[in-house]
């Protein structure tokens, strides 16, 4: 911080201005810090701020340029995206405002909206053009990030998805918290919590079904997600019989134990594209159990070897 500090103040300086230390760091601590600016853009920002406060018309500002989801390879890049919300999750911190997966026709990526960024909500299903967000990346997997400089534009049309399918095998060995039957927020369709939405408060949610499970092949595993339509014809229930059983349990968590109780300890073959942690289900299949013969083929070829 002290080497961008000192960059600034020289700059300034040559334009014979001076400003405190203390100002340009805490200008470049917000930046930085509160809305996750890259360094090299803060430091623009920063500097042209003190330029244009003393009557110096500043360089101009740099363009974001619109690209596809595949041409994105590398972090701290201003771009604009034409895209489709294809799924929001819980956001795991305050500073986050709005979280999920976002594609186009070449592809599907992260994005992270700040709380003080201060941008109206994204739509489940919707099409947008995002305009000025800054990738970032991590562990080789890009992302996109909405920051007070960015905008969000609504588009008519509906942008077309493409991705590239992963396949995963294994059993399933745990069914997380949120499968099952759950209500999301009607405005942006994230899952509520005891009937509150972590951004527009109290709301009557309305009904969803999905499945959040783990996959282990024994060597690694893999979290999945697994949506309405999908989880009705795996554990043959809709969404409306759901309900049924959780008005009559007057307990929603009789749908999450049922489905455990199917699909707990099966092997499945899944396909979908993955992001982060997740793979996305488009399609599962259940695979045929491992018999004793298997088992005991496969220790007589150990002792072999």
């Amino acid at each position: 911080m002290k080497e961008i500090v000192d960059q600034i103040k020289q700059r300034l300086r040559d334009q014979k201005i001076d400003v405190s230390d203390e100002d340009i760091e805490s200008r470049l601590k917000k930046l930085i810090v509160d809305f996750r600016v890259p360094e090299g853009e803060a430091r623009r920002s920063v500097l042209n701020y003190f330029l244009k406060e003393h009557g110096i018309m500043p360089a101009a500002r740099a363009s974001s340029e619109k690209v596809k989801v595949a041409d994105i390879k590398e972090a701290g890049r201003w771009v604009d995206l034409e895209i489709r919300v294809l799924d929001l999750w819980e956001p795991t911190s305050g500073s986050v405002s709005q979280t999920g997966l976002v594609g186009d026709g070449t592809g599907s990526l992260k994005f992270v909206k700040w709380t003080k960024s201060e941008l109206p909500d994204l739509e489940l299903g919707k099409s947008y053009i995002l305009r000025r967000v800054v990738t970032d990346e991590f562990q080789g997997r890009f992302s996109v990030k909405l920051n007070k400089t960015s905008q969000i534009q609504p588009l008519d049309c509906d942008i077309a998805i493409g991705s590239v399918a992963s396949e995963f095998s294994g059993a399933l060995v745990d069914l997380q918290k949120g499968s099952g039957l759950i209500k999301r927020c009607p405005v942006c369709k994230r899952s509520l919590a005891k009937g509150v939405c972590t951004e527009h408060g109290k709301v009557e949610g309305t009904y969803d079904l999905r499945i959040k499970a783990v996959l282990d092949d024994g060597r690694r595993v893999q979290d999945v997600l697994i949506n309405r339509e999908t989880t009705e014809r795996l554990v043959d229930i809709t969404l409306e019989q759901a309900k049924q059983m959780a008005m009559e349990a007057l307990d929603h968590e009789v749908v999450r134990s049922m489905i455990e109780g199917r699909m707990m300890g099966r092997y499945y073959t899944v396909t979908g594209p993955r992001v982060d942690r997740y793979l996305l289900v488009e399609s599962i299949n259940e695979m045929p159990a491992v018999s004793v013969a298997q088992v005991e083929e496969l220790l007589a070829s150990q002792e072999v070897a």
